[in-house]
């Protein structure tokens, strides 16, 4: 069977209230190459009656679900496995993506095979939230180093954690969706589901020379009171994306100024978040994780405005 060019990628659990207008999001793009991929987390409400409703009436919606439900990320991984196309886009099921995302995304990947991922800024919008753009991490569109993005992200710069603005090859969701994420805290991400979305792009980001960003807010957040990002408490969230992050920095970097940088900031979130973690719980192999004051306060200003708010704030 010849594959499809994209597949969007929409896993869901008791999303009667939302999945309609995010498939119909998914439905409106211009690029028309795609088939939408729904698997169902044993919803018990009426997601599932809704996704029939939409099976019935367009062929390139095909929809799953699971006996029982098993947890986010696996929901995720099936979703993957039972998509057909070259390139995957995961669209959260309360979430939208403007009608051109796919056509202001796909023909990058498609003409750069050494760029590993394209994606844009985001709009947070709901009720229980402002509306605001955010994810630009610079004016221009074009195409950047990886290495780049890797200290952005480590760095808690304006830089993506949700891959849901973000368009990858299939292969590499396949490949860099993690299940778990090795930690000593007794922290499950297969069912918080933190980190693991992050993990992501550091992940494909190491396999490839370049990323590429469409400065364009093309992808739509929802805050509302079931969403993970608005339901977990801050701490938890800090944490485990520090956990997710100390993970790469272990198995993968080995430039030891960013190293300290990243640890310097670990050392920040501890007392802004209070986390209360000796920094060497993070790290299996990784020894660089001195608490070196003089180093923290020089590469303080690197960090991101509100790490430095927060700074002021707690001394």
């Amino acid at each position: 069977m010849t594959k499809l060019k994209v597949s969007i990628l929409i896993p869901t659990y008791n999303s009667e209230r939302y999945i309609e207008e995010t498939i119909e999001s998914a439905l409106s793009q211009t690029y028309k190459d795609f088939e939408i991929i729904i698997v169902d987390n044993a919803s018990s409400d009426k997601t599932w009656e809704i996704m029939q409703k939409y099976a019935q009436e367009y062929n390139n919606i095909k929809i799953f679900r699971n006996e029982e439900n098993i947890g986010p990320i696996r929901n995720w991984m099936r979703c993957i496995e039972e998509a057909s196309g070259e390139y995957g886009k995961i669209l959260w099921s309360d979430d939208l993506i403007k009608k051109t995302f796919l056509e202001q995304t796909v023909d990058i990947l498609a003409k750069n095979r050494d760029v590993g991922f394209v994606l844009t800024p985001a709009i947070l919008f709901g009720d229980i939230s402002k509306e605001k753009i955010f994810y630009t991490i610079t004016k221009k569109s074009g195409i950047y180093c990886t290495t780049s993005f890797i200290e952005g992200v480590l760095l808690d710069k304006d830089y993506p954690s949700s891959p849901a603005c973000g368009l990858f090859r299939l292969k590499d969701l396949k490949k860099n969706l993690l299940l778990k994420i090795p930690n000593r805290f007794d922290s499950d991400a297969s069912i918080h589901a933190i980190g693991n979305d992050l993990l992501i792009y550091l992940l494909t980001a190491k396999d490839y020379k370049k990323f590429a960003y469409v400065n364009e807010p093309l992808a739509l957040f929802r805050a509302h009171d079931k969403s993970i990002s608005t339901s977990t408490q801050k701490t938890k969230m800090v944490l485990n994306y520090d956990i997710a992050k100390a993970y790469f920095v272990d198995n993968f970097i080995d430039n030891v100024q960013l190293i300290r940088k990243f640890n310097a900031l670990l050392w920040l979130h501890n007392k802004v978040f209070k986390t209360n973690q000796d920094i060497s719980k993070f790290y299996f192999n990784n020894k660089e994780y001195k608490k070196d004051f003089v180093f923290l306060i020089k590469h303080l200003f690197t960090f991101d405005a509100y790490i430095k708010r927060a700074f002021r704030k707690f001394f």
